[in-house]
């Protein structure tokens, strides 16, 4: 079960009550060390009212929930060993940003005298209170979420051993109708065994095609109805959709607006969609860049680019298996994974992306499932990692030009290219990912499934 906490009840002073009325809040360091508190000592209070008094791991995903140490550290009577044979702790991302330090003396304004001296100078850094420092110390198992985010991990917090276990989708739920159908009636277990989607390669070319274009006609009949700028069915659509993060240089397509414009002409055309945080300038800056570059290249080319608005779960699982080809052009190695890619290759979707996060180890294992732009980690002197927007974009159009174009007009081999991009899902999913957790995090033993014991 998922418990979400809230301190809108009745009994609380109204400051309390909104406390948590706001995820990420930033009007204040005071309230976002209140909402912490509410979270990871709550958190541990709630699972013990509960009734949950054999825990033998709590997980903790990035410093959020940190304070849990706090309460943890009562329960086992100020033991730091005892504390540390019960957490484990993932770290999610390598943006510095997204690692929570507060003064001390803030610390000591809302602790009180409440806070471990012990707990205290474990999260020290350089003078402030580190949360990713707390989560770490006092666990007994740590992990990045990639293998190239494990490697980083490792030479941003060198004092701590740090696994990785790279991420995975929940293939039940991220695969669309059309799908869903064509794989039970190949293989009628896959939802339980996805392992058998490696052999994609035996699905019927007519059949995906099929599936792929039903799946290619809701999104686009959907964008027509949210956009005056209707788009084409006939024409490569390539889609870009995540958080407008600055790292994330959802921009760099339109480096050389008119080398995409000369390429794109009557052949491609680009749907973006996603939110920037409310108080993100530069983020809105992104959104507002890729509203400027369609108008222009519209008026110039008739290239068309689609903004949709109201960015949700819904429009996610229409956009990642209705495009053509799925875009990703982040600075590398600030995307500790990224999951959408393997939402799209799922559907069938051919991935086009920096080499990082998930991608670095998915386009290894299959070079057929899309196209790298740019060099991989094996050469850190070569100019291409250096995340210069001419390199990276000219990669991107030389992919554009080059491989898209000639490979989607052959219609076989690009079908056979879908196969291997859904190949990857055997791998790229919760299954597997759920077991390295309860072998690597949750010292839990493999068993036999209970209908096999029976």
């Amino acid at each position: 079960p998922i418990y979400l906490l809230t301190t809108d009840v009745e009994g609380n002073e109204p400051w309390m009550k909104n406390m948590t009325g706001s995820l990420y809040d930033s009007t204040s360091r005071w309230n976002r060390i209140v909402q912490e508190m509410i979270l990871g000592i709550g958190g541990v209070k709630l699972l013990k009212a509960l009734g949950y008094n054999n825990i033998q791991t709590y997980h903790l995903n990035e410093g959020h929930g940190s304070f849990a140490m706090v309460e943890l550290y009562d329960m086992m009577d100020g033991n730091i060993e005892k504390v540390k044979e019960k957490v484990a702790f993932t770290t999610h991302t390598p943006v510095p940003a997204g690692h929570d330090r507060f003064k001390q003396d803030l610390i000591n304004k809302v602790f009180e005298d409440r806070m471990p001296t012990e707990v205290r100078k474990l999260a020290d850094d350089k003078g402030e209170f580190n949360m990713t420092f707390l989560g770490m110390a006092l666990s007994r198992y740590r992990n990045g979420v990639a293998k190239k985010h494990g490697d980083i991990s490792r030479k941003m917090f060198p004092q701590y051993e740090i696994d990785h276990i790279t991420n995975g989708v929940h293939l039940p739920f991220w695969v669309s109708k059309p799908f869903r159908k064509m794989f039970s009636r190949k293989w009628p277990s896959w939802r339980t065994n996805p392992s058998l989607l490696q052999n994609a390669i035996e699905i019927d070319d007519l059949d995906l095609y099929d599936a792929h274009i039903e799946n290619k006609f809701n999104l686009i009949s959907y964008q027509k109805g949210h956009s005056w700028n209707l788009l084409d069915e006939e024409l490569i659509t390539i889609g870009f959709a995540r958080r407008f993060a600055t790292y994330k240089r959802a921009t760099l397509l339109f480096h050389d607006i008119d080398r995409l414009g000369k390429i794109a002409q009557g052949r491609l055309q680009f749907i973006f969609a996603g939110k920037a945080h409310p108080k993100d300038i530069m983020g809105k800056d992104l959104i507002k860049k890729i509203h400027e570059s369609g108008e222009y290249l519209y008026d110039n080319y008739r290239v068309k680019v689609v903004m949709m608005e109201n960015y949700n779960m819904d429009l996610s699982h229409m956009l990642v298996s209705g495009v053509d080809v799925w875009l990703n052009t982040p600075n590398r190695y600030r995307e500790a994974s990224g999951t959408s890619g393997m939402k799209a290759a799922l559907n069938g979707i051919l991935n086009v992306s920096v080499q990082d996060g998930w991608w670095l180890e998915g386009f290894k294992m299959n070079k057929l499932a899309g196209w790298a732009i740019g060099p991989d980690d094996s050469n850190p002197d070569d100019p291409g990692v250096s995340n210069n927007w001419d390199i990276d974009s000219n990669a991107l159009y030389e992919i554009l030009e080059n491989e898209i174009l000639p490979t989607y007009m052959s219609h076989d081999e690009w079908i056979f290219r879908q196969k291997n991009a859904i190949s990857l899902a055997a791998y790229f999913n919760t299954h597997r990912m759920c077991m390295e957790y309860a072998e690597k995090a949750y010292n839990l033993k493999k068993q036999m499934p209970w209908k096999f014991i029976k």
